[in-house]
């Protein structure tokens, strides 16, 4: 069971990916689909373009999901506080937990990675 299903009960997007720049960044991020309306703040941003309030802490799941080193890791929650992720839970070392701090991180709409309630071992 992926990240998605597991955390929030959904399958991964059937839509293709698209590129965007995040304004004043330089930086190229890859989303499932493309914002509804420009208004939507990044870390609300859905799935499926909409407003979400858990869209960044999904949209991290569905990164996850795309990475075989993490997809089957089952012991980590992801949550957000604003742009914020948020990991809980336990991995078996700390390159995992590295893997996915930056993974993370590359998501677009996350400005941090809080990793105090991860237990590592």
């Amino acid at each position: 069971m992926g990240w998605l299903q597991r955390l929030f009960g959904l399958e991964k997007p059937e839509q293709e990916p698209v590129t965007i720049e995040a304004a004043n960044t330089g930086q190229n991020y890859t989303l499932p689909t493309a914002p509804l309306a420009p208004d939507i703040p990044p870390e609300r941003l859905g799935l499926n373009g909409e407003y979400d309030e858990s869209g960044l802490a999904k949209r991290v799941a569905l990164a996850f999901d795309q990475d075989p080193e993490v997809a089957n890791l089952d012991r980590v929650w992801v949550a957000q506080t604003g742009s914020t992720v948020v990991l809980k839970g336990e991995v078996p070392n700390q390159q995992l937990l590295d893997k996915l701090v930056a993974i993370a991180q590359r998501t677009y709409g996350a400005t941090a990675v809080t990793t105090d309630q991860v237990k590592v071992g």
